[in-house]
């Protein structure tokens, strides 16, 4: 059975609530198991379940209280004349539903999330909010999902911290772009070459981003998906990222035949 979902609440007692929902709710623990059956299983792709999710929600709120602490206003305030508060449950919920999609198939499973979370999202906020918030909430929390898709763009500081999050999940086999488990190529390698991601807070911008990498190799990941995510999303301008490679690299493979 799956760990808990746990994310540091900072006195936030909507955020406290939604959490304590999303772990005593049998409907996502079950669409988290049939995302692993479908990726590990079916697919032989990395985790996508409960794991990932606990990266995603912790890394995404992360950066969201960075951000506010270095003056940005989510856009769940100035939209809507909600509270900061608000945004963090926004991020919650994104992180949590965001690849349930993978339940009926990985292609095309941005679509499938959003169209499997509008009920999940109600029950997990009823009585929290007032009908109009909560719908407000919803909507915020479905368009977060949707672009974490590599081709759409993220129109609110929610939503891009949560498709940075998403991406920044690639430590050790854990990378984002989807490889299988036993096979040796260029996704394989570069997801076992990354062995920390930190998130903390910036010098010269809100956000720092230190990328530990055992090989080179690495810089597949970064190149090809990280450096997309974050261009595509309004706080980009906000987040350095730093990549460390040694001296001396590991070997992660002894031998290719062809």
């Amino acid at each position: 059975m799956a760990l808990p979902l746990e994310v540091p609440i900072h006195g936030n007692e909507k955020l406290a609530k939604v959490l304590d929902r999303i772990n005593s709710n049998a409907e996502i623990k079950a669409y988290w198991r049939a995302c692993n059956v479908t990726a590990i299983d079916r697919l032989g792709y990395n985790d996508h379940g409960p794991t990932h999710v606990r990266i995603v929600a912790r890394s995404s709120l992360k950066m969201l209280r960075l951000l506010v602490e270095a003056g940005e206003v989510p856009d769940i305030v100035t939209g809507y004349g909600m509270r900061n508060e608000d945004a963090e449950v926004v991020v919650l919920l994104a992180a949590a539903l965001h690849d349930i999609g993978h339940a009926v198939h990985r292609d095309n499973h941005e679509e499938f999330s959003v169209a499997l979370a509008p009920s999940v999202i109600k029950h997990l906020l009823d009585g929290i909010y007032p009908e109009m918030e909560m719908t407000t909430v919803m909507v915020e929390v479905l368009h977060a999902m949707i672009t974490h898709r590599s081709d759409l763009q993220p129109l609110t500081l929610e939503a891009s911290v949560v498709r940075v999050a998403d991406a920044l999940d690639m430590e050790k086999g854990r990378a984002r772009i989807p490889f299988q488990t036993g096979s040796v190529n260029i996704h394989s390698v570069s997801a076992l070459a990354i062995d920390k991601v930190t998130i903390s807070k910036g010098e010269e911008r809100p956000i720092r981003v230190d990328i530990c990498m055992n090989n080179s190799a690495g810089i597949y990941q970064i190149d090809e998906l990280l450096r997309e995510k974050i261009a595509k999303t309004s706080i980009r301008d906000k987040i350095t990222v730093i990549v460390q490679v040694p001296k001396e690299e590991k070997r992660i493979i002894e031998e290719l035949r062809l």
